[in-house]
Formats: structure tokens, sequence, C-alpha cells
């Protein structure tokens, strides 16, 4: 009987990235703040970039692919931007996980800045000039920022429960 209770509770650590990763694509977290105007992040991004960055095998590349289809859908976004645009993001913590020899989670977040940056301005640039969508750029600088802020604090609860799942 213990044996099984310590089973499921490594499954679900095991698959709670995932779990957490289809949540947030399916549910939108954007907290309307009256004095600030929209205050957004992306979890997506977070999630998608820490795990691909510390343990690309826990969440796969298909089911992050799957998860950008699932977000345009509920968006209404022409299929496949937000995949490329996930698996952007995957190429930036690919590149890191390479050539780090020392992770810091400094140097992790100017990547993941530099990662957010530019899939929201190819992200902007498809929707904006080839499907002809309109962009509002003071929400999309006021969503890099709380993502970017937001990314620090996230780590160290996927790093708890990296801890608490081995």
């Amino acid at each position: 009987m213990v044996q099984k209770k310590i089973n499921l509770k490594a499954r679900l650590f095991k698959y709670l990235p995932l779990i957490l990763l289809y949540f947030s694509v399916l549910n939108e977290f954007d907290i309307d703040v009256p004095t600030l105007g929209l205050l957004s992040f992306n979890l997506p991004f977070i999630i998608i970039f820490y795990w691909s960055l510390k343990d690309p095998d826990q969440i796969g590349n298909g089911l992050i692919f799957i998860s950008g289809i699932l977000n345009d859908v509920t968006l209404g976004y022409p299929i496949g931007i937000s995949s490329f645009i996930y698996l952007t993001i995957i190429a930036f913590a690919a590149y890191l996980r390479n050539i780090t020899l020392r992770p810091n989670i400094y140097k992790d977040s100017i990547v993941f800045l530099v990662a957010i940056l530019f899939a929201n301005s190819v992200n902007s640039l498809i929707l904006s000039l080839i499907f002809s969508v309109e962009i509002h750029f003071f929400e999309i600088i006021t969503n890099i920022t709380f993502t970017f802020l937001l990314y620090f604090l996230f780590a160290r609860i996927f790093n708890y429960l990296k801890t608490v799942g081995n």
C-alpha cells in the first residue's frame, strides 16, 4: 500500500509540468488591474523554457507542439503560430543547455528574456503582416515584463518540485 502511494506521488510530480502546461494553454492567465490596464504573463513560455532547459525529457517537443495547437484554437489564432513560437523557445533553451557548464538562474533569465522578446516579435510580425491582426504593443510589453519577472518565482517553484519528485 505504501509503495502505491509513493508511485502515485512520483507519477503526479512527473506529469505535473505537462498538466500545468495544458491547463495554462486552455485557460489564459490575464488579470485585469484597473490602475495598470492589463496585467498579464505568459505561463506557457515559462513552463516550456524552464523544463526544456532543466529536464528536456520531462515534456516532449511533440506534446509542446500540440499545446501550441490548443493555444491557437483557444485564442482564435491561425493554427500553427503558437506551436512555431513554442518551438523557438525550445530552441533557445536547447542552445543554452548545450553551452552552459554551470547553470545559473541569472544567466538563464537573460536568455529567457531574449527568447521571449524574439518569440513575441516574431509572433507580432506574423500576425500583423500576414494575417492583418491588430497588435497592441503596450499589452505585449507588459506581458513580456511580467513574464520575465515571474520566471524567477516559477523557477524556484519548479526547482522545488524537481527535488520533491525525485
